[in-house]
């Protein structure tokens, strides 16, 4: 089958190659015969930047007023400093263009148009892991859904600040309040963030039979949980950042659930309440991070759940995530996504265990499944290729933030695999050994639609190792 998918894939490539990327366009540049092979830059201009402060902008650029730079590598710079504004996501299209003054002279003009930062968005979620989880496993139960709204006002002060207001009602009931200050220093270096979560649920799962999620539903309050935080962010280069985090926890559950599951909370307790120490460090190197295509992420996140305050929780994790992205040319894209995670001790309470199924750590064709485990290794491939891609001026729109609208659409085939290391104290009458200790792997092909402010949407049909088969939907990009 890959085959087949690879040769038509190969075979449509003379008919698209001519079709730029809706995000990946290259820098202009005027046109000069006599332009010398080195050039200083005289100014700078930012054009477009309404409420964002130009420090916020030039934070991102490499280039300097009064620095010398060879022809060539300028435009190389400049294509990546083009790439960085644009990850800020604050603006709808970055466009950079170099204007000669003379020979050895040039200025950059940056002409950015602004997103519309303050979004009062209506709230309709899922609860379960994904759409495919909720479609098949819960049999399409509108019941299981939130609704409120969110409230985001990004961009806060021109200062890329953002400040979160979460008002959610039905499954889930959750109120959240968080505070983003990417810099406190003039170097802008060096930032701050602080938040409260408090959610309830009248259903929980409680535990996993044949790697799936068993719930409860009662009419009684089942769980409540409250978090506060506070975070520290340095950014010591254009690529790195180092992030921590500190964390209190306070849980609770009923009698019932305690009595169903002795190990939600560990010994039948229904109270939790630890500190967690969580430290993320992230060398991004990627193009555009809403889509990438070229470029590279590596990323380690180490949590310690509980610091000696508390005895409810005694629990590490590491996690070690790499991701390269390849321009293979003729717009064909190779990406490969390597996940490593780890934890102990071997005793954990059920509430807090790890599993393949959450975010993008999952199997293609596996996306029913919670494969539960303290160890685990993933893998997974993507070959693709631009269809076409677009990009169109909406004036009927009255709202200037929504008028341009960009499309690009991308056919693929992929490969993925990954190994669960059991854990042993599994009770087998639940069967969830059967995707453990051996390797399982899923192979399809499909379709991703990426389009304005950061949405892609993905149709997949999959095959996985025990001759399965289907169709899966999702609203964000693979890894």
């Amino acid at each position: 089958m890959l085959t087949i998918l690879l040769s038509f894939l190969f075979s449509i490539s003379s008919a698209t190659d001519t079709v730029a990327s809706v995000e990946h366009t290259s820098i202009q540049a005027k046109s000069d015969s006599t332009v010398a092979e080195r050039v200083t830059i005289d100014k700078i201009f930012i054009i477009g930047n309404k409420k964002t402060r130009k420090k916020i902008i030039l934070r991102e650029l490499d280039v300097k007023e009064g620095e010398v730079y060879d022809t060539e590598d300028l435009e190389q710079i400049l294509k990546a400093d083009k790439n960085k504004i644009t990850n800020l996501r604050l603006f709808t299209s970055v466009e950079v263009t170099t204007l000669h003054l003379s020979p050895t002279l040039v200025d950059i003009v940056i002409q950015v148009s602004e997103r519309w930062y303050t979004f009062p968005a209506p709230i309709f979620d899922l609860v379960d892991r994904n759409f495919n989880d909720w479609w098949q496993n819960q049999n399409h139960d509108l019941s299981r859904t939130n609704y409120g709204v969110r409230i985001y006002q990004n961009n806060f002060r021109g200062r890329n600040e953002t400040l979160r207001l979460i008002l959610q009602f039905g499954y889930t009931k959750k109120f959240g309040l968080s505070y983003r200050i990417p810099y406190i220093d003039r170097s802008q270096r060096h930032g701050l963030s602080f938040g409260f979560d408090y959610s309830e649920n009248k259903n929980v799962p409680y535990t996993t039979s044949e790697h799936k999620q068993v719930f409860l539903d009662s009419e009684d309050l089942l769980r409540v949980e409250r978090s506060f935080y506070l975070g520290y962010r340095f950014r010591n280069s254009f690529y790195t950042r180092h992030n921590a985090y500190l964390t209190f926890n306070s849980n609770a559950i009923n009698d019932t659930l305690a009595t169903l599951n002795p190990n939600f909370y560990q010994a039948g307790s229904t109270l939790q309440r630890y500190f967690e120490f969580m430290y993320v460090f992230q060398h991004d190197k990627r193009d555009i991070v809403a889509y990438p295509l070229h470029g590279s992420e590596f990323e380690v996140e180490f949590r310690k759940s509980g610091l000696g305050i508390f005895n409810d929780i005694n629990q590490y994790k590491l996690h070690l995530r790499y991701t390269k992205y390849i321009d293979l040319q003729r717009n064909f894209y190779l990406a490969n996504y390597t996940s490593t995670y780890f934890s102990g001790p071997e005793e954990q309470p059920y509430d807090n265990l790890g599993a393949l199924g959450y975010k993008n750590d999952f199997v293609r064709g596996y996306e029913l499944f919670l494969i539960e485990g303290q160890r685990y290794f993933l893998n997974r491939t993507t070959l693709k290729k631009k269809l076409f891609s677009f990009r169109e001026r909406l004036n009927f729109i009255p709202v200037e933030q929504f008028r341009d609208f960009p499309l690009a659409v991308y056919i693929k085939t992929y490969f993925d695999f990954a190994y669960t290391e059991n854990i042993e104290r599994y009770d087998e009458n639940f069967m969830n050994t059967s995707l453990t200790n051996q390797y399982i792997y899923g192979t399809g092909f499909g379709l991703d639609f990426v389009t304005s402010y950061d949405t892609v949407i993905r149709f997949e049909y999959s095959f996985t190792k025990e001759n399965t088969s289907g169709f899966f939907f999702h609203l964000k990009k693979e890894f």
